[in-house]
């Protein structure tokens, strides 16, 4: 049986129209500009190359953020500049600075924002949410299609590894580049979308390259308030071309707040915790020799993820020296029935940037009435139990090479509360009941 969701797709790109008026078009030039054949010969854009770190001591230094403002980094500031750029140029189907934003009382933080325009006349489609790994479709919507005035910037490794800009680079096509662009629906401020080698047309799927390529970008921006995260298929990605997302938030995100539990450190350094006390499990990367190293871990454990069709989200936080991998089962309870009407209702798809505590909210009513315990039961239905928490967290330390290195019975007992609990402070509210079919016993 094929499990699938019916909800409103997000709109990226000012481009991206219904797959019938999309396909009408192709076939010689389209004369709008895009990131394809017809329109890239002679195409210029900048090009930022960053240089290759060999040690983590080669890096910027991490930024506190309760007590120190952050630098004005050269990366930082082209983003920002050329995300303005579009601003006047109006590009984007609205003003995010206009959305509506609060804090949430409570211990956690969550922030809730009021967002009508990012679902507004789009009709419901219909997503798989059952096969993590699908193959590229060129007839749907992909960046490809995208204007290039809503790519900012072309981002690379630098050939004679220090770091360049260009301000005018020709696109190499054989080379395939990788780009930042615009995401015309933000969520924040500066919200961007990082395309790994955009001519390939890769599906959705975290491969090394692809991750060693985002967290560059988050040491590069060199900016603690500029997260990237990644959705996977089944996790509430809708367009299956490879792509992370990032903008700014100039508070801290409540995951990030979290307390951990060390549970393994790799031979190269990489320590590797659980999350307590937080409603969605999840796994935190950090360390290493080199941030090559920590990238190889991460991306080998989302390998794992995908291999196995376990739906899974990524955030990408501390500019890259810290990066939290969610495994989630929301979209899958959803498609057999096992959410509730009120949760439905609130049209919220929780991908990572909900799940990392950034409520993004659709109705008036849901954001007047947020709460601390509404976030939660929310975010409750999204995590796995500790069960299959636990059988998900030993694949992904198998294929990694990994064992536990200390007693987690205390650390559990942090989360083994009643199961009918529905309170923040009735730390079980996560779900009990999430499903196995999408993870091999």
């Amino acid at each position: 049986m094929m499990l699938s969701i019916k909800r409103v797709p997000t709109v990226v790109s000012n481009y991206q129209k219904e797959e019938a008026e999309d396909g009408a078009r192709q076939g010689g030039g389209c004369g709008r500009n895009c990131f394809r054949s017809c329109c890239l010969p002679g195409s210029k854009l900048p090009l930022y190359a960053f240089k290759k770190l060999n040690k983590f001591d080669d890096e910027k230094e991490s930024i506190d953020l309760k007590n120190k403002e952050p630098p004005i980094e050269f990366l930082n500031s082209l983003l920002l500049g050329e995300w303005e750029d579009r601003v006047q140029r109006g590009l984007f189907r609205y003003d995010v600075t206009a959305c509506e934003t609060k804090v949430i009382p409570g211990n956690y933080g969550f922030i809730a924002q009021l967002n009508e325009g990012r679902h507004l006349k789009k009709r419901p489609t219909e997503f798989r949410v059952d096969k993590v790994l699908q193959p590229f479709d060129g007839n749907k919507f992909n960046f490809t299609k995208v204007g290039q005035e809503e790519v900012l910037f072309q981002f690379e490794q630098s050939e004679d590894n220090e770091v360049q800009f260009f301000p005018n680079a020709p696109i190499d096509t054989e080379h395939c580049p990788s780009v930042v662009a615009i995401n015309v629906s933000p969520i924040e401020y500066g919200h961007v979308l990082l395309i790994p080698r955009i001519l390939e047309c890769l599906p959705q799927r975290i491969d090394r390259d692809s991750l060693l390529l985002a967290l560059y970008l988050a040491v590069e921006t060199a900016n603690p308030y500029f997260r990237l995260g990644y959705n996977s298929l089944g996790a509430f990605a809708t367009i299956n071309h490879l792509h992370f997302q990032a903008y700014y938030l100039a508070v801290p995100f409540p995951v990030e707040k979290a307390p951990t539990d060390n549970i393994s450190t790799t031979r190269n350094g990489v320590k590797i915790s659980k999350i307590l006390n937080y409603p969605v499990r999840g796994l935190v990367f950090e360390g290493g020799d080199s941030l090559e190293d920590l990238s190889n871990v991460i991306s080998d454990s989302c390998i794992c993820l995908q291999e196995n069709n376990i739906p899974y989200n990524v955030l990408i936080a501390d500019s890259g020296k810290r990066v939290f991998l969610f495994p989630q089962c929301y979209a899958e309870k959803q498609a057999l029935g096992e959410v509730s009407a009120e949760l439905l209702d609130t049209q919220v798809n929780p991908a990572v940037w909900e799940i990392s505590g950034h409520m993004v909210l659709k109705r008036k009513e849901d954001y007047e009435e947020a709460s601390e315990g509404n976030a939660w039961k929310l975010l409750a239905e999204v995590s796995l139990s500790e069960e299959r928490f636990e059988e998900v967290r030993a694949l992904v330390f198998e294929a990694i090479n990994c064992t536990i290195t200390e007693d987690e019975n205390i650390a559990d007992s942090l989360l083994d509360k009643p199961e009918a609990a529905t309170t923040p402070e009735e730390v079980d509210t996560v779900s009990q009941g999430s499903h196995p079919a999408m993870v091999p016993v």
